[in-house]
């Protein structure tokens, strides 16, 4: 599953958030802007994804589209696993909701975490920190959901308040809430953004593998 983590949540926990066709799903894109094939190596799986878009963000640990399909950008990231780690929750991370969304997109805009939309805090639970004056200055959530594992994601803090360890604080507040469920936390991160993997790995996440995100457009067969 961790090989195929959106396709493992479109077509199991998270299903109920899942446009499909045959063996093609993507999230409603208000949500979320990521795709899946069952078996990215199956031609009839990019058939099927053509059916249900012309623009395509797929992950994987590697990726190579069908025969109409153009590679816009491909990034490389690793995905990392807490197996071994222990959550801690934080007395002044404050439970997030809908309301609360426009300053959530703000801060996105601020500190660029990477995708997030307006109704992506429907995946999960999303926690903040607020400054003294109630501004949102960090926060960090749940994304991609399989059984078994939930991804932490989001995880962001504005730039005028960076270095407090507010985003550390956040990951493992949300990782406490994932192990009480008797899940494992997952996450990703840009393959050369050593900060934060070094961070990662001090609250006791593992390098499990690497990966791309790639952005495929559909230009018709050839």
């Amino acid at each position: 599953m961790l090989n195929n983590p959106v396709w493992a949540s479109l077509s199991g926990p998270q299903a109920c958030f899942a446009e499909a066709s045959g063996d093609a799903a993507r999230y409603v894109p208000e949500i979320a802007p990521f795709c899946a094939l069952r078996d990215p190596g199956d031609p009839a799986g990019w058939r099927d994804l053509a059916a249900l878009t012309d623009q395509a963000l797929l992950t994987g640990p590697s990726i190579t589209p069908l025969a109409g399909w153009e590679t816009e950008s491909v990034m490389h990231g690793v995905q990392m696993v807490g197996q071994s780690m222990t959550g801690v929750e934080d007395p002044e991370a404050v439970a997030l909701t809908e309301h609360d969304v426009p300053e959530m997109l703000e801060l996105v805009a601020r500190a660029q975490p990477g995708p997030f939309r307006k109704r992506t805090i429907d995946l999960g639970r999303y926690l903040g920190i607020r400054a003294p004056d109630g501004r949102l200055i960090a926060m960090g959530g749940e994304r991609l959901r399989m059984p078994g594992w939930t991804e932490v994601s989001a995880v962001c803090t504005d730039p005028e308040f960076r270095g407090q360890g507010l985003g550390a604080r956040l990951t493992m507040a949300v990782a406490a809430g994932i192990l009480a469920r008797g899940e494992l936390p997952f996450l990703h991160a840009v393959h050369d953004n050593d900060s934060a993997i070094r961070l990662y790995e001090r609250l006791g996440f593992e390098h499990s593998g690497d990966v791309v995100f790639a952005s495929f457009r559909y230009a018709g067969q050839s």
